[in-house]
Parts: C-alpha cells; structure tokens; sequence
C-alpha cells in the first residue's frame, strides 16, 4: 500500500522549528484527513501536527521532547490507492519517481530537484528526521570574573560552532593581550560549567532570550510617575464585568498616543516610521515566560467594547493557544508587574516596539489635598515609562507619561 510522509508543518511565516511536547498516537492506529496527532510547541504557542487523508499509522520517526525544522518527518501514513486519488496527496513512491525524473533532466532542468516537497533514495526510505538544536543557545554565568573585550576571529568562529553570543560570554575573565578571551579561555570557562547543574531551556525561553538581547542593542531609558488609582478603582467597581486595571491603562496608553503618535515611531535609518493603526500588546506571564498578544485599534474601542476581547487573548496566551497573527504588528506593550506585589520596575520593550508602558502595585499613602489642606489616605501606583532614546526624549517621554496619568483619573472617558 502507498504510505504518505507526516512532515512538520510551517506554522507561521516567522517559524522554522517546533519541538514534539505530546504523541497523541501510536503505530498501528487508524486516523481520519486533518486528525491532530502530534502537539508541538512553538515559542509561542502549543499547536497540532495534522492528516492530509484517512490511513494507519505506519511509523512514528518523532520523539517527545525533541526540535524539529519545518518540513522534517515525523511520521508514515499507509494509506489506499483509492485515498490517495480521491486527495492527491504526494506519496514515498511518487517522491521518489519524481526524484529519480529530476535527477536524469538535472543537467537541462537545475530546479527539479529543488521543486520536490521531500525526496529520498528508495533503497534507504525514509531517514530518520534531524533532530535540531534550538537557533539560540545560552550559558549560565558565574559572578566575580572579568568582562569580555575585543573578540578575535578565530573566537569569532568557536562561538559561531557554539552558538554563542558575546553577552554568553561575558564572564569570561579573559587572559589575551588587552586582556582578551582566548579560545583556551572559553575552553576552560566551558569545562568549568560542566560541573554546574542545568536543564535545556524551553523555546519559549530562548524566545524571550532572543528578542531582549535584540532589544538591549537600542539606548533605552525608563521615566516613571505616582499616579492616583482611587478614580479607576471607585469606576472600576460599578461595572460587571469589571474590567482590570491593566484594561483602564491600554485604553489610556493609547489615547495618549493618538495625540502624538510620533511618539510610537520606530526608526529605520534616517526615517521614523509612524503607526498607522493604535494595536498594543499586553504581557501576559506564562510557564516559563512571557506572550504579547495584541489588542487591535485600542484608541477606536471604549473599555466596555475591550473586555471580552482583552479577556479572550489572555486567556489563550495563558493555555499557550495563540495564533501568530495575535502577536503581531504591535506599536507599544503594556504590563502589569503590580499583580506580583513589586511597586517599581524598569521594563524592556520587544525589538519591533519604541515603548511600554508598566504598572506598580497600588499601595495606600497620605496624599496631600489642595481642598482640605490636609493629608488624605489614596491609593497610588508607579507607572514607568521604557523608550528608545533615539525616537523619543526625556521630556516628550514625560509629556506622554504625564498625560496617561490624566487620562487615568478621568475613568468616564475611557
């Protein structure tokens, strides 16, 4: 019977790898066409390796807990000749016709072998899928050593074979001239580490690894304000469903930026690039790290028109079952880190963003009131403000964090 090839799927346009979290299969089982039977996880969501067509599960290549690049195979489908007619999906043996065809017209036709999905040699059947490393890899460091300086190429090239990158190496006490780090260096700090305990880090957590070491490369500064929360809260209590904090601050964040949006821009060369549309992204922690799913057009959208939407993709974010198109396109983030108690934080915008915007915890004060001319028990929280220094200045930074405050004890107009 034909048997058809069960290959990881491109997921999204950004991905290339997933790793095997679940077999919800074994050998011999029947499935039906579009039957999830492999869950994968992306650095940003769990999803499901699906059938092309009705068959039996022939074998299983994949292993749990194990990356694999899009197009890799997991798996052999049999199926009838009947299915595959009625389908037309590619088989093992049309593959390997096609790659015996494309090897004979190679020399006038260069781009038949290119254009096979999957071929391989039918003597050897299918390889097993390679097994990928994750295309960002870290070391834990140890404290109270010297920092790295100039990096040679022969350096250069060990790290490249590593998959390292110079913050990995940062603790390196180097002992070249201008004290260096040598390849002996990274050498020995490497055996030195063998002896420390360390798991694989999640992709989720290379992710986030990624995209701060990306983020770290652009001049950023934080400003922050106490802001009076007693409005948002008395606002807050009078509606059911009642909207959460993190909601009054996306609505207020962006209505600041409508009015000045140049604020939001993103610069690439010699341009800033303005938004065209006010989505903002809202950090949600999860296992391991954090998601940014993104809330569309918040300046259009009064907050009551927000909460089921907010809801829903946090939600999601939570159980890992977020789209790519959720997490993308957005201009700045909000978050909360006051839901874990710490009252000051100086949080770190994604690459593709010039700002976030976060919250402290609330916490009771005497506030000085200018009508009794006495001190009156408030609610108050820190709101900081992180920006690319090359977009926007201190003072425009301050102007918009100034106004957000405003916005924020004017509730009714959320």
């Amino acid at each position: 019977m034909p048997t058809v090839p069960i290959l990881m799927p491109q997921l999204g346009e950004s991905i290339a790898e997933a790793t095997v979290i679940r077999l919800g299969f074994k050998v011999g089982d029947t499935v039906r066409a579009d039957q999830e039977i492999i869950e994968v996880e992306t650095n940003k969501a769990v999803m499901g390796v699906t059938t092309l067509c009705d068959g039996v599960i022939a074998e299983i290549r994949a292993k749990e807990g194990v990356s694999y690049s899009v197009g890799s195979l997991l798996g052999l489908l049999e199926v009838t000749e009947e299915e595959v007619a009625r389908t037309g999906v590619d088989t093992l043996e049309s593959a390997n016709e096609n790659r015996s065809q494309a090897n004979e017209s190679e020399k006038t036709n260069p781009q038949a072998e290119a254009n096979l999905h999957f071929a391989l040699d039918e003597s050897d059947a299918y390889e097993e899928a390679p097994a990928i490393e994750p295309n960002v890899k870290g070391l834990p460091v140890p404290t109270g050593t010297m920092g790295a300086h100039y990096i040679s190429p022969r350096m250069r090239a060990r790290m490249n074979d590593l998959g390292l990158r110079e913050a990995d190496i940062s603790a390196v006490a180097g002992t070249g001239a201008g004290g260096r780090v040598t390849v002996t260096d990274l050498e020995r700090f490497l055996d030195y580490l063998e002896a420390w305990p360390s798991v694989s880090a999640s992709p989720m957590r290379l992710a986030v690894a990624d995209a701060m070491r990306r983020s770290w490369t652009r001049p950023l500064a934080t400003v922050g304000l106490p802001t009076l929360l007693d409005r948002v809260l008395e606002h807050r209590r009078s509606h059911t469903p009642k909207p959460g904090l993190t909601l009054y601050l996306l609505r207020a964040f962006a209505l600041a930026l409508t009015e000045n949006p140049a604020t939001a821009g993103y610069l690439i060369g010699d341009k800033i690039v303005h938004p065209r549309s006010f989505d903002i992204g809202v950090a949600v922690q999860v296992e391991d790290g954090v998601l940014v799913p993104v809330v569309r057009m918040v300046d259009q959208k009064p907050l009551r028109e927000l909460i089921a939407e907010y809801d829903d993709l946090v939600d999601r974010s939570r159980r890992r079952r977020l789209s790519e198109a959720d997490c993308k396109g957005g201009i700045a983030t909000v978050t909360n880190f006051g839901t874990f108690g710490l009252t000051t934080g100086t949080p770190i915008p994604l690459p593709n963003e010039t700002l976030i915007l976060g919250l402290g915890a609330g916490v009771k004060k005497p506030v000085w009131s200018n009508q009794t001319e006495t001190f009156l028990p408030a609610t108050t929280a820190d709101i900081f403000l992180t920006f690319d220094h090359r977009v926007v200045d201190g003072g425009g930074a301050g102007i918009l964090l100034q106004r957000v405050s405003q916005l924020l004890q004017q509730p009714e107009l959320l």
